[in-house]
């Protein structure tokens, strides 16, 4: 559990997850998928009013401190879900490049090769193939899920509209 393979691993899975999740949240905002229990209500995309949002003068009085303020602290309590994935997403990936160079110029040392800088490392072929490999998993298994969301049904799953509701029926939770 101590070793770069497994370090790298790990860490190239978190990244992928991490990249998954921060994107899903910047794309929920604006895109809109007819028939999707995951969108939000037609003509409801985009980043709502302040009075929508419940921030500022709309706050209400047990609403976070900094939902209430009207200076940078809103601006990133606003966003702070996105910076935490983004951050995220970054170490992990960041992690995953140290840990698989490490592992990368043990093996170079095995084969009597020369070890490689950490910059020739990320920008080699080894590493964007196993980082774009797991990447493309992660994207398949999420549109996958998008696109039979609109058409099929899983009774009593949040997930999933209710099972007689019309497939073009949206923002609706089962």
């Amino acid at each position: 559990m101590t070793s770069s393979s497994f370090g790298q691993a790990v860490l190239e899975n978190w990244q992928s997850e991490y990249l998954q999740f921060f994107l899903f949240i910047l794309l929920t905002i604006w895109l809109m998928q007819i028939g999707s229990p995951e969108s939000k209500e037609l003509g409801k995309e985009g980043l709502e009013s302040d009075e929508e949002q419940k921030v500022g003068r709309h706050a209400p009085a047990d609403a976070p401190r900094w939902a209430k303020v009207a200076d940078w602290r809103r601006k990133l309590y606003s966003w702070s879900l996105l910076i935490v994935m983004g951050v995220l997403f970054l170490l992990s990936w960041l992690g995953q490049s140290l840990t698989g160079w490490r592992q990368f110029n043990e093996e170079q040392s095995l084969h009597d090769a020369q070890p490689v800088s950490w910059l020739d490392f990320i920008f080699s072929a080894h590493f964007w193939e196993q980082t774009l490999q797991n990447w493309q998993s992660e994207f398949l298994a999420v549109g996958t899920f998008s696109i039979f969301a609109v058409f099929l049904r899983q009774r009593g799953s949040p997930e999933s509209k209710p099972v007689g509701a019309p497939h073009d029926e949206t923002g609706v939770s089962g």
